[in-house]
């Protein structure tokens, strides 16, 4: 009994390490393939999820709950593209569909607005801007982000939109032509038709700003936690779907 329990113990060391390193966001199975990863060096599983479920009760550990709905930014209402992907979010690989919305961050010290690109493959932000004001210079610096980092590889990329007066901008379709990217909108009222999108800024809220918005004390210090959260997400948060993190899959894509 006694060996179990410094096994447990040592176990738990583990499991607290990387739980406080998420945002306190990882339950029983994101947590178990994290452990598996770092003892193993493989996705194959050694510990049993249900050994970490019982050490997270145990120490009360659990995944913090939902706080509150995310709702999006909305422009004005119209029809400027078709919607191509009709809800089909499924890609066989990397820059084939990506996603891009606007989401406002409100403080008692203003307004900061975050315009992502994500691939849906991967779930990596490709591309990002943070603004004080949402106007269609924050469209043009992340577009010109994507750009320069991924130019050679968005030829035939498709990106998803709601019906967002940025994305009905004329600039704004001459430079996805210009990119040989093709445009899709969302219809009109059907928020599930950019649910990917819409569904990592909910994500994102609960983890670093919900609940968390008394760290944040001037508008550099909460853009700054955007930023480090961004990076966070894209080289070290697990998709429990593909078991690593989105850069990690995307390189192990590009390299088979």
């Amino acid at each position: 009994m006694n060996d179990k329990e410094n096994k447990d113990k040592r176990l738990y060391v583990q499991i607290k390490k990387i739980y406080d390193a998420n945002y306190q966001k990882y339950g029983s199975p994101r947590i178990t393939i994290a452990i598996n990863n770092q003892i193993y060096g493989t996705l194959d599983i050694r510990i049993n999820h249900k050994r970490i479920e019982r050490i997270m009760a145990k120490y009360g550990l659990k995944a913090r709950p939902k706080r509150r709905k995310y709702i999006s930014y909305k422009g004005t209402i119209g029809k400027t593209a078709p919607n191509v992907l009709n809800r089909n979010f499924e890609a066989t690989g990397p820059y084939q569909k990506l996603g891009t919305d606007l989401t406002v961050f409100i403080t008692n010290y203003g307004k900061v607005y975050l315009s992502p690109i994500i691939d849906f493959y991967t779930r990596e932000i490709l591309a990002y801007d943070l603004s004080e004001t949402p106007d269609y210079r924050q469209i043009t610096r992340m577009l010109e982000n994507l750009e320069n980092k991924h130019k050679d590889m968005l030829s035939g990329a498709i990106i998803h939109s709601d019906q967002g007066w940025q994305y009905q901008m004329p600039k704004y379709r001459e430079k996805l032509k210009e990119l040989s990217i093709t445009q899709s909108m969302s219809r009109k009222g059907n928020c599930l038709d950019n649910s990917p999108t819409e569904n990592f800024f909910g994500r994102m809220k609960e983890e670093m700003f919900y609940g968390k918005e008394h760290l944040y004390n001037n508008m550099e210090s909460l853009k700054a936690a955007i930023k480090e959260y961004i990076s966070y997400y894209n080289s070290k948060r697990i998709v429990f779907k593909l078991k690593m993190s989105p850069i990690e899959y995307r390189t192990k894509h590009q390299t088979i």
